[in-house]
């Protein structure tokens, strides 16, 4: 039979479970809401009906080919953010996931035009190699951090910078592009082969990107990693505490190391749907800006595997929907780029709001408990008393 104090302890604890997820919860939605609120009068202030405006993206996220569109957008999104929030969880910023991916993507290009073997080979190369290019590049700054001190943040910046000479020193004729220029008149590699070719599936909509399923499975992975295996406990008491991790054990030197080169690992992936889905070469004007938008992303979900794919659905959302405005309504497209901005905004500001919040209201917990054992032992001390 359950006494009255195990019910009571159970009670509390489901009581602090629930305003735990509320909170949680709290702090998106009320960025979401207040970006709405800001947009809505940025937009009524030039003169545009903010209403007409939410109908035309909410119209065509109701159609079948603007749900494949947000479906395939929000495909490359989670993987930019799973890129960037592997860093975060371990206390480090990867700024340069843009760099990273675009390296990893140009390599993968050019061994999927040279190279022609079956699809069950030959997919894996690509992914493979854009991998090991991306955790390559990203674990120069992981040995800089380590070996020198060289802050994270300084070197992933100039590393980016670092890493449009590299694309600008091989994209060109007679290296990665071919000697002949094609039709275009944009310099680009060779197409990759048709077994490069990744899977698609056919909708009312249009193809949905088979890449899905290994954002999916990357996602899995991660919070697999974390929550699972020591590697993830070592990684997460590293980034809380340095000190406390290396008194327990822990190579925190090895793990910068390793963090940085996964991360960037999972950044070269980040070009790949775009290369094995749609374009099926790397040119010039490849899909740039992806790196810092997945730590917009990556932000916004808390780095949390779920809270992620919210969020990178949220900015599919955004900019396939987003491109209709100027269609339908004559609408300004950077509306988009602002409401986005905000939310970023809002995001950092709801988060400290809801945080101080709860940090209150922990306290006042605390206080009535203290408050009710102190208020109890004086009436057990004069039962006792009595009964003696």
């Amino acid at each position: 039979m359950t006494s009255p104090n195990t019910a009571a302890k159970r009670s509390l604890a489901q009581r602090i479970s629930g305003e735990r997820i509320v909170l949680a919860l709290a702090a998106p939605v009320l960025a979401v809401v207040l970006s709405i609120v800001i947009c809505s009068v940025l937009l009524a202030t030039s003169g545009k009906n903010p209403f007409d405006a939410w109908n035309v993206m909410l119209t065509y996220a109701g159609k079948s080919d603007g749900q494949v569109g947000i479906l395939n957008r929000s495909t490359t999104y989670y993987l930019a953010a799973a890129a960037a929030a592997f860093g975060f969880r371990m206390n480090l910023f990867n700024i340069g996931v843009e760099g990273q991916y675009k390296v990893a993507a140009l390599f993968a290009a050019f061994v999927g035009a040279k190279v022609d073997l079956p699809a069950i080979i030959q997919i894996p190369l690509l992914l493979v190699t854009a991998m090991l290019v991306g955790g390559l590049y990203a674990s120069i700054a992981g040995l800089l951090k380590v070996y020198r001190g060289v802050s994270e943040v300084i070197s992933t910046i100039m590393l980016n910078s670092i890493s449009i000479a590299v694309v600008g020193l091989l994209l060109v004729p007679g290296v990665f592009a071919p000697k002949t220029s094609s039709t275009s008149n944009s310099i680009q590699t060779d197409p990759i082969s048709q077994s490069s070719h990744f899977f698609t599936m056919e909708t009312a909509g249009g193809p949905l990107w088979g890449f899905i399923f290994v954002a999916a499975l990357v996602g899995v992975v991660f919070q697999f990693a974390l929550t699972r295996t020591r590697f993830g406990f070592d990684l997460r008491a590293t980034g809380r505490s340095e000190s406390a991790a290396t008194a327990s054990g822990v190579n925190v030197k090895r793990m910068v190391i390793i963090s940085m080169a996964v991360s960037g690992a999972i950044a070269g992936l980040i070009g790949m749907p775009e290369l094995v889905q749609n374009s099926f070469y790397y040119g010039q004007s490849f899909q740039p800006g992806l790196g810092f938008l997945g730590i917009s992303i990556a932000l916004l979900g808390r780095n949390s595997p779920i809270g992620m794919a919210f969020a990178a659905l949220l900015f599919a959302f955004l900019d396939t929907t987003g491109s209709q405005l100027p269609l339908q309504g004559g609408f300004p497209f950077e509306i988009v780029d602002v409401m986005k901005g905000t939310i970023v905004i809002c995001v950092v500001v709801a988060y400290e709001l809801v945080r101080r919040y709860g940090l209150k209201r922990q306290q006042q917990k605390v206080g009535a408990q203290l408050a009710a054992q102190l208020a109890a032992q004086p009436a057990a001390t004069e039962k006792k008393e009595v009964s003696a």
